[in-house]
């Protein structure tokens, strides 16, 4: 996000459109500074919706746009328009071995915008509302037979999954280590790994109320809790 310095009369903000309106075969346009040159316009259309793909940071982005409008570097951050001009998508990725378009672009779309900008406006940062509790990496926690879902390495006093029961790892006399909750799903969404978890929390406020579906020693339950604020 920007700030800038002018009076307001001065700004006129781009229309935003419905991102979720996109179908395959929908022309669209992006514009950047591909290798530094200004305003380039480039023009194309959906090749897909609902892809998925890595953040320099490794966690997934889901929902994202396909497109086959030329995207080179210099384009992330860009609008990508559709054709009466409404922003559908902030283009963010490419993908190609050489490092130049291949016709395969990628594009977050309006809606997932129209959702975190009030968070970062109001906040300064995006967070997520928390458990309380720290995850097993998934490495470790399949080698102790979570299949699925993400297992509990500890949970933190006070906050709500200690509150609703919820446990870490356990070791007996004997120093073996055993698995406690694992959590499968939140409000019927599956989580499948770590990376599912954090997807599925940024759904919702701290305050809310989702049903936390965990598995403890081959039995699963269902519980209400509390999402928390984080610190």
């Amino acid at each position: 996000m920007l700030r800038i310095d002018a009076p307001r009369a001065s700004l006129t903000p781009i229309a935003l459109g419905d991102s979720g309106s996109l179908s395959v075969g929908r022309k669209v346009l992006a514009i950047g500074n591909p290798f530094g040159l200004d305003t380039t316009l480039t023009t194309g259309v959906v090749s897909a919706l609902g892809r998925e793909i890595k953040s320099v940071t490794n966690r997934t982005i889901k929902d994202v746009i396909q497109t086959d409008a030329a995207i080179n570097p210099g384009n992330s951050g860009g609008p990508l328009l559709n054709s009466q001009g409404q922003l559908v998508g902030v283009n963010t990725a490419i993908y190609s071995p050489s490092g130049a378009s291949a016709g395969i672009g990628f594009a977050i779309p309006v809606n997932t915008l129209k959702r975190i900008m009030p968070r970062l406006i109001e906040h300064g940062n995006l967070f997520r509302p928390v458990l309380g509790v720290e995850t097993l990496p998934d490495y470790y926690a399949k080698r102790m037979g979570a299949v699925n879902g993400v297992a509990l390495m500890s949970v933190r006093p006070g906050y709500p999954a200690s509150e609703a029961g919820l446990m870490g790892i356990r070791e007996d006399r004997r120093g073996r280590i055993y698995l406690g909750d694992v959590i499968i799903a939140i409000n019927g969404d599956p989580v499948t790994d770590s990376d599912s978890l954090l997807s599925l929390l940024e759904r919702y406020e701290p305050g809310e109320v989702v049903q936390l579906t965990t598995m403890r020693d081959e039995k699963t339950q269902t519980m209400p809790i509390r999402l928390e604020r984080p610190d």
